[in-house]
């Protein structure tokens, strides 16, 4: 063991656990907010083309809207994909039946530099 195995603290796997649900939590709630903030903002954008589909909803119809409110789908799109990947994201650890090796690695890698900064990071007292 050399000096610098010494002074790292001591890492649990409840610790790891526990960053780890943490950072489930997180992406969901960002995934909470870009449907609250830019989704309502995406279709207040393509108003236009809903009251157009509401009387004859065609492909044209919508591939027009999209062409002339670009921003409106960028913010329908993100919202969709960003869903969508943190679903992947937390389906494959479902399916895998947890972290692998090389993620436990490095969420170990995040507690020992959260447990080093001590009360200087702002999970400090959520881990301690």
């Amino acid at each position: 063991m050399n000096k610098a195995d010494q002074n790292m603290p001591e890492v649990t796997e409840a610790q790891i656990e526990r960053l780890y649900q943490l950072k489930i939590y997180l992406r969901w709630i960002l995934v909470v907010c870009a449907w609250i903030l830019i989704l309502p903002w995406s279709l207040w954008q393509f108003r236009e083309t809903i009251s157009l589909c509401q009387e004859r909803c065609t492909w044209a119809a919508i591939r027009v809207g999209i062409e002339f409110t670009p921003l409106g789908a960028l913010g329908i799109a993100f919202c969709m994909g960003f869903t969508t990947s943190v679903l992947v994201w937390q389906s494959l650890h479902i399916l895998r039946g947890g972290l692998s090796n090389k993620e436990k690695y490095y969420l170990r890698q995040e507690m020992v530099k959260i447990l080093q900064q001590g009360e200087k990071h702002w999970l400090y007292r959520y881990f301690h």
